[in-house]
Formats: C-alpha cells, sequence, structure tokens
C-alpha cells in the first residue's frame, strides 16, 4: 500500500513539473512574440517611406529639406503618407506628371508617390551625399518592387536584378552588398540652390517574381541625405 502511495505520488509530482515547464515555454514564446510585434511596429511606425536629414547639413550649411514651400523650417525627418493596400500594376499606367506636384504626397492607385525639395539657405557653397536604402521586406517583397527617383525632371527606375542576373526592363539595380538601392553626391550645391526630388514606389506587376508568395508582403524604405559618404564595407575590410 505504502509502495503505491509513493509511486502514485511520484507521478503526480511529475505531471505537475512537467505542466509547469510547459506554461514556462508558452510564456516565453507570447513574450518572444510580442517583442516581434513591438519590433515591427516601430519599424514601420513612421510609414513606408521617410526623408532624414543629417543635422551637420543644417548646422554646418544651412540646408534644409521641406515639402511645403511655405515652411521651410529645419526637420530631420519627412514622411509620405502610405497605402492600406498596395496591388501589383505596370509601369506603363503610371501618370506621366508624377514630378508636377508641389510637394507632399499625392498616392495614386496602388503606388506612394512624394514630392520634396533640398535647399541651400545658408552662405557658402557646398556637396551633399543621398542614399536610398531598404531598411527590412517581408515575404520578400523587394524582390518585385520599384524606387523610381526624379530629380529636377529626370529619372531613374531601380528594381532588385532579375532571377537570371541581369537588370529588369527598364531599370537600373539595387546596389549590390547591402540594401542600398541607389547613391548620388552631390557636389557644388551653392547658396539659392534648391533640389526636387520625386519618389515612386509600386509593385511591376510584368515582374516575374511578382508572385502570389509576396502576398501580405511588407517593405519599409527610407532616403538619407548627409554631409559625407562612409563606406562601411571599406572600413570593415581596413580594421
Amino acid at each position: 500500500m505504502n509502495d503505491d502511495l509513493i509511486l502514485r505520488a511520484g507521478k503526480v509530482k511529475r505531471k505537475k513539473k512537467f505542466v509547469r515547464t510547459i506554461k514556462i515555454i508558452l510564456t516565453v514564446l507570447l513574450l518572444l512574440l510580442l517583442l516581434m510585434y513591438i519590433v515591427v511596429g516601430i519599424v514601420y511606425n513612421g510609414g513606408n517611406f521617410s526623408i532624414t536629414l543629417d543635422k551637420n547639413l543644417y548646422l554646418k550649411n544651412n540646408i534644409v529639406i521641406y515639402d511645403d514651400s511655405n515652411y521651410k523650417v529645419f526637420r530631420t525627418e519627412l514622411y509620405a503618407k502610405t497605402l492600406d493596400k498596395l496591388d501589383n500594376i505596370s509601369y506603363k499606367w503610371l501618370p506621366n506628371d508624377l514630378d508636377s506636384s508641389d510637394g507632399g504626397s499625392h498616392n495614386g492607385d496602388n503606388y506612394v508617390a512624394y514630392t520634396f525639395f533640398i535647399e541651400n539657405m545658408g552662405d557658402m557653397t557646398s556637396d551633399y551625399w543621398s542614399q536610398i536604402v531598404i531598411d527590412d521586406s517581408i515575404k520578400n517583397l523587394d524582390e518585385a518592387i520599384r524606387i523610381r527617383v526624379y530629380k529636377n525632371g529626370e529619372y531613374v527606375t531601380y528594381a532588385k536584378l532579375g532571377i537570371d542576373g541581369n537588370p529588369e526592363k527598364d531599370t537600373v539595380a539595387f546596389l549590390d552588398g547591402d540594401d542600398a538601392v541607389a547613391r548620388d553626391h552631390v557636389e557644388s550645391f551653392m547658396p539659392g540652390d534648391i533640389n526636387k526630388y520625386t519618389i515612386v514606389i509600386w509593385l511591376e506587376g510584368t515582374d516575374p517574381e511578382c508572385t502570389d508568395n509576396i502576398l501580405g508582403g511588407e517593405i519599409k524604405i527610407h532616403m538619407e541625405f548627409n554631409s559625407e559618404f562612409i563606406d562601411e564595407e571599406s572600413n570593415s575590410e581596413e580594421n
């Protein structure tokens, strides 16, 4: 009888330990999921496209960015309005006057369009670097994304290399080696000079990688303006 009681007590103890372990594992998994949700929320809180300005460009050269010519004040960041849903379209469907906006968001059916300006309001000539970076891409949405950059009326459309290793039709390939899409160095930016940018983002339906596999995907992109460009890859190799 005593042996039977000891055996049953042992089983109960092991069962309680097992249940407690399962509860701990489930709690840890829930906390990890919550943490992931918070991180994604922070990443996408500013929208899918933003523009940042290195404060040194303003403090040393009085260079500003703005999307309203009546509100030229120092800001380190601008945000484009986003779309709740982005279905694939053809580049042929895009309006021809996307760069004619006076500034701000002017999205259309299934594309994001944002116009802004960078101006030298100082009294000395300077230069700056611009760079477009993909911060995050969920479900490989970047495989079929198109990013068109208008600069003073002239544009270039950027896309990832095709599955055959060649640039997609009528595009320039993303930069290799990191998440940078494109870089540009503007020299001799004189006092009073203004550069106008319009950024257009869409999913290209003719891209072979625009399939059902990317349904539900998201992407976070930003464009930054810096006082100098530091090649992080070169620096890491030297160190």
